[in-house]
Order: C-alpha cells, then sequence, then structure tokens
C-alpha cells in the first residue's frame, strides 16, 4: 500500500485551503448582499410599530401584506411600471442595435481613424455619467424636452460599454469562418446576421441583460426630467412614495414593498438569463 508522499499532501493541504478560502468569501459576498435584501423583504410585511422599535426587530411580530396594496395605491405605481417598461425597453433596444453595429463595423469593416473612433470609445466609458449631466440637462431644457420620455431616452442611449464588450467578442471569431463566408460572396448584412450574430448568442444576452438592468435602475437622469408622475419611472416614483407622508417620519413598510415589486421584474429577467450572461461575458474578455 502506498501512502501520499510529502508532496501530495502539501498540495492537499493547498487545496483544502483555497477551497476554504472561497467559501469564506462567498458567505462574505452572501452576507454583504443578501442581508440588506432580506430586510428589505422582512420589512416590507412590517407594521410602523416594529419598524421604528428600539433594538430592531429581525421577524416581524404580525405580518402586514397591506403594505403592498398601499405601495399601488398611495401613488399611480401602475403608471410608474408602464413608464419604466417603456423607457427600459426603448433605450435597451437602441442601444442593442447601435452596440453590435458599431462593434461589427469596428471589427470587420476597412475605414480611415477605425483605431481613433475606438479610443474615442474607450475614453467614454472612463467618464461618469454624473460629469455629463449639466450640458445633457442644459441641451434638453433648450429642445424644450423636460418632462418628456424623449428628454429622458435620448441621452440615456449612449453605448460605450456594448460596443467595447461586442467588439472583443467580434474579435475572437474563428477568422476561418469569417473569410470562408466572405468568399462565399458574403455581403456585410448577411456576413452578420447568418455568421456573426448566430456565433454570438451568450456575449448578446450578457449585453442586453446588463442594459435592461442598468436601465431599470437608472434613477438620476429621470429624476432630475421628470416633474410629475406623467413620466416618472418607478425609481423617481419610490422617492415619491416615501415623500408622501412626513418625510422625517417615512412609513417605510410602503417603500420596501414598492421596492420589491420594483425589483421582481428585473429579477426574474436575471435569474432566467443568468447562465448565458456569465458565457457571455467571459467568451468577450477572452480577447481584446
Amino acid at each position: 500500500m502506498k501512502y501520499p508522499g510529502p508532496q501530495t499532501l502539501s498540495y492537499r493541504r493547498r487545496q483544502r485551503a483555497v477551497t476554504l478560502l472561497g467559501y469564506v468569501a462567498m458567505l462574505c459576498v452572501l452576507a454583504v448582499v443578501g442581508v440588506p435584501l432580506f430586510w428589505i423583504v422582512i420589512t416590507s410585511f412590517k407594521a410602523r410599530p416594529d419598524i421604528y422599535t428600539q433594538p430592531a426587530v429581525y421577524w416581524p411580530h404580525s405580518w402586514h401584506p397591506e403594505n403592498y396594496a398601499e405601495a399601488t395605491t398611495a401613488l399611480p405605481f401602475w403608471t410608474f411600471l408602464r413608464n419604466s417598461l417603456l423607457v427600459t425597453g426603448i433605450i435597451a433596444a437602441v442601444k442593442f442595435v447601435l452596440g453590435v453595429l458599431s462593434a461589427y463595423g469596428l471589427v470587420f469593416l476597412r475605414f480611415p481613424g477605425k483605431t481613433v473612433i475606438f479610443l474615442l470609445i474607450i475614453a467614454a466609458l472612463m467618464v461618469p455619467n454624473q460629469i455629463t449631466v449639466i450640458s445633457n440637462y442644459a441641451l434638453v431644457a433648450q429642445l424644450g424636452w423636460r418632462n418628456t420620455f424623449q428628454g429622458i431616452i435620448v441621452p440615456l442611449c449612449g453605448v460605450a460599454f456594448g460596443t467595447f464588450l461586442m467588439r472583443n467578442h467580434f474579435l475572437s471569431l474563428p477568422s476561418e469562418i469569417i473569410e470562408a463566408a466572405r468568399m462565399d460572396g458574403a455581403n456585410w448584412w448577411r456576413l452578420l446576421t447568418r455568421v456573426v450574430l448566430p456565433m454570438s448568442g451568450p456575449t448578446m444576452v450578457a449585453f442586453a441583460v446588463v442594459t435592461l438592468v442598468n436601465e431599470w435602475n437608472e434613477y438620476l437622469w429621470p429624476f432630475l426630467m421628470a416633474d410629475d408622475t406623467h413620466v416618472a419611472t418607478l425609481p423617481v416614483g419610490l422617492t415619491l412614495l416615501q415623500n408622501t407622508e412626513n418625510p422625517s417620519v417615512t412609513n417605510w413598510g410602503p417603500v420596501m414593498a414598492g421596492t420589491v415589486l420594483t425589483m421582481l421584474p428585473i429579477l426574474v429577467v436575471f435569474l432566467l438569463l443568468q447562465r448565458h450572461m456569465i458565457k457571455g461575458l467571459t467568451s468577450g474578455a477572452v480577447k481584446g
């Protein structure tokens, strides 16, 4: 009977240590992400006395599902939901189309200044959106688009991240297949729709999911553009719900119920597509 040597034992100890550290890291991430989510969900079922009790009550003494009815009736919640669906859907569709077409042009088309354009796109990724808020606000106000859907949608249609992600993925596609399609006489549209896109499913899903999540949660710009509930989105509606009563004594039960209802649609989308999203992001980062 052979016994493991010192090197084998040392390797096994290192593997166990790495595995243990991995579990510890996952538990830390779960605590950082899961505890706030747990608190939001539990608070959405609490009556006001349980919310303002000291020390904090981690489990409600009595369940209060009426918070959800109040969250959907105190303000036009369904109007906010419609606005969010409209704004998110249009922005995501525009970003998706522009991202795919611009990335295709940067990879498969020949034209002067292609490298400069890509560097400008990378530079745009480095600029926080908050820096452009003042200039965009002044421009939208001059156009008379304040408190309109186009005033919210148009400035949010920048697509630097999508172009970067899709370009990196297109660069990783097998060049032999691309050249074979070109030799068969495929024009740019046929090459895109018959060859490139069918091989880019996971990355396109990742791009779509990231875009949907970002635009669904967008708060600052819709808040600046919306003067009333006519065009306000769900994140803005939650702020209005928080201020329906005395702001210093907010009834957090309905606010947390509204937060849960706001999270649910995009959470379902993410859970359904998370495998494709992870695969797409990793494949898109293979080659820069």
